[in-house]
């Protein structure tokens, strides 16, 4: 148990890629962990699309202004989908796998940023889940979560610190206010 600490303590967004591919054994193990996650009922109401050309990238990277620019850089992006008739908690369903996603990577030494994608706009009249299902040619009734920016961390990020957990966020018993 002492390393699944130690990983979830070194896990950090990173948005700074090397230019350095992945391996096909690295996006095997990353898209298997998604594949290994629960899901209510065992309904599966997730699915994803592995993109790594990078001009796609590029495009993907315009989904939101400014806050999803480094998915350019990245060697991967996973978008992470759900089928809401599938199921009905498949935004948590989707979060498990992104996050299982997550720490898979970083056991490989491998960066990996979450950008959120619902609920998000690409321009006033347009969300960015829409741009994405036109640029992915994604089918009704799947909705997009979220996509995972993955690469090769341009340089590592300090680890997060067991003295500076919220503890004051967990309530015994029933809440109680501060």
């Amino acid at each position: 148990m002492d390393n699944f600490q130690r990983l979830l303590l070194q896990r950090r967004s990173i948005r700074k890629f090397r230019e350095e591919p992945l391996t096909s054994d690295e996006t095997r193990l990353i898209l298997e962990a998604a594949l290994l996650s629960p899901s209510s009922k065992n309904r599966h109401s997730w699915e994803f699309i592995a993109v790594e050309d990078k001009g796609m990238l590029v495009r993907l990277s315009q989904c939101k202004p400014h806050s999803a620019t480094f998915i350019a850089d990245a060697s991967l992006a996973v978008v992470v989908l759900g089928n809401p008739l599938e199921s009905d908690p498949w935004i948590e369903d989707a979060s498990i796998a992104a996050i299982n996603m997550q720490l898979q990577a970083e056991e490989l030494g491998i960066g990996s940023c979450w950008v959120q994608v619902r609920n998000r706009s690409y321009t006033d009249t347009v969300s960015s889940g829409e741009y994405i299902n036109d640029l992915l040619e994604i089918p009704m009734p799947l909705e997009v979560l979220c996509m995972i920016a993955f690469g090769r961390k341009e340089k590592e990020r300090t680890p997060a610190s067991l003295d500076d957990l919220h503890w004051e966020k967990v309530h015994i018993e029933k809440y109680k206010m501060m």
